[in-house]
């Protein structure tokens, strides 16, 4: 898998310094993940629970695992322990379930707000005013730090929109530090259109099919 090793080093050339890279290895075999490894990578985002405990098992300790998909409560009691940041934070009963299981097993989970501001109502997420409320939430919660919000653009041609989606998405993040001034993280831009996510202030971009190309 030698080209996994070459497209990283294009992205990393290519992502400008301070933006995070989260190479999303979700579908992809651990053989995948190990080569990526191998080249220097060591954040990785994940959407299904059962793949991220077994990918953390199979992978060396100083892997970070972002959870980027559908949190399924039931679920929370293994993924709690392997995971270090859920970046997909929809609802204040999931931010509550998350600091309760993390309490119990005594440990701190980072998690990221996700905002709904795409057209497509198939994406799930905070609306603005929603993510101001279930911040403040959060004092009561010392066993989640918020660090910031996730969201995602339209899936479309428009480039005027993908970038109007993604300056919502910022605003939605600055809104936010008012409220809890650490929460600093930005996530958004996917292999499409991360230049776009990173001149509207991205953090981190969550980058897949151009590291290890089409998913099976």
């Amino acid at each position: 898998m030698p080209q996994i090793s070459s497209n990283l080093l294009r992205l990393r050339a290519e992502i400008p310094e301070g933006v995070r890279l989260v190479a999303v290895s979700k579908f992809h075999p651990v053989e995948a993940v190990r080569e990526a490894y191998a080249a220097g990578q060591r954040i990785f985002g994940e959407s299904r629970v059962d793949e991220v405990v077994a990918k953390a098992a199979a992978m060396p300790p100083d892997c970070i695992w972002h959870f980027i998909g559908h949190v399924q409560t039931n679920k929370l009691r293994r993924l709690i322990p392997v995971v270090h940041v859920i970046e997909s934070v929809d609802s204040e009963r999931l931010l509550r379930l998350i600091s309760a299981e993390a309490a119990r097993i005594g440990r701190t989970v980072d998690v990221l707000l996700q905002v709904h501001v795409a057209a497509e109502e198939t994406k799930t997420g905070f609306l603005p005013d929603d993510l101001i409320e279930c911040a403040r939430v959060c004092e009561s919660l010392p066993n989640v730090r918020v660090r910031g919000v996730m969201g995602m653009a339209t899936n479309t041609d428009s480039l005027d929109r993908i970038a109007a989606d993604f300056e919502a998405i910022a605003e939605c993040g600055a809104r936010l530090r008012r409220v809890i001034p650490d929460a600093t993280e930005l996530s958004m831009g996917m292999s499409g259109d991360w230049p776009i996510a990173v001149a509207h202030g991205a953090t981190l971009v969550r980058i897949g099919t151009d590291i290890f190309g089409s998913r099976s």
